[in-house]
């Protein structure tokens, strides 16, 4: 009996690690290709894959209506200001930690997953819906500099190694476009290289997006959206479905493990 429960099992580890392999591969093959149109769309450039041809003909008719201003010209940013982890509660005023920014949020976020005591509301600094907030500090240079939309209906509060970047554009697609391989180009060469990297206001403010018409930025950020959700949203797409593998092959390996105590 353990002999046929053993090779049950090992053909079951077999199979899931095998799926598994294959599964990650499919994501990691996504990722690539998300982040491949992401730049395609947000850089107006060439592109070399038919799709991506295609999305770039349509943009070719609107590129006599594309403006490269730097963000200093868009909008205005303004640091945060300090709390620490002896002012969280469990239920306050909604903040945004820059650590927060790399962990818990991604592209945009709509609620806030920590809260500061509600006494201090007039010693803070708030992103207001529709503001960029903007990690200031990062343990590696292409860290920092990670942004998020913040989409709630209320505003948060801002932690002073954050900036929020005020502005008229779509805030999802500021926050794309700072996800770039050419804005991190342009980023990295304004990161003061400390043990810990850090970007100014001042920096910040000279990096270069592009401005199309807004239904052109709406256009944009339905489709990377999609792509997005696809290779990110663990409630959905590939993630999901490896979760469900390893949740299946645990399932069988608890019931053939599991015995009746004999009478």
């Amino acid at each position: 009996m353990q002999r046929e429960i053993v090779k049950v099992l090992d053909t079951f580890t077999q199979l899931e690690a095998e799926l598994e392999a294959e599964l990650e591969a499919e994501l990691e093959a996504r990722r690539r290709q998300y982040k491949y149109y992401r730049d395609a769309l947000l850089t107006f450039g060439e592109c070399t894959d038919a799709e991506a041809s295609k999305q770039a003909s349509k943009q070719a008719s609107k590129q006599a209506s594309i403006r490269w201003m730097t963000m200093g010209e868009i909008g205005k940013f303004t640091r945060g200001r300090r709390f620490t982890k002896d002012d969280y509660v469990q239920e306050g005023i909604g903040c945004i930690h820059y650590a927060d920014i790399y962990t818990r949020h991604g592209t945009s976020a709509s609620a806030a997953v920590s809260h500061v005591r509600p006494d201090m509301a007039s010693s803070l600094r708030f992103a207001k819906p529709g503001d960029i907030v903007i990690a200031a500090v990062g343990e590696t240079v292409e860290d920092v500099g990670k942004a998020v939309a913040w989409l709630g209906t209320d505003q948060v509060a801002i932690h002073d190694d954050c900036f929020t970047f005020e502005h008229s554009m779509n805030p999802k697609f500021v926050s794309y476009c700072l996800q770039t391989e050419q804005l991190k180009a342009e980023k990295n060469k304004f990161v003061a290289r400390a043990k810990v990297k850090r970007l100014s206001g001042e920096s910040l403010a000279k990096l270069t997006i592009p401005v199309p018409p807004i239904e052109e930025q709406d256009r944009i950020v339905a489709i990377l959206d999609k792509f997005d959700a696809l290779v990110n949203d663990i409630a959905s797409g590939l993630p999901a479905e490896i979760k469900a593998r390893r949740q299946q092959y645990q399932h069988y390996r608890d019931r053939l493990l599991t015995f009746k105590e004999a009478a």
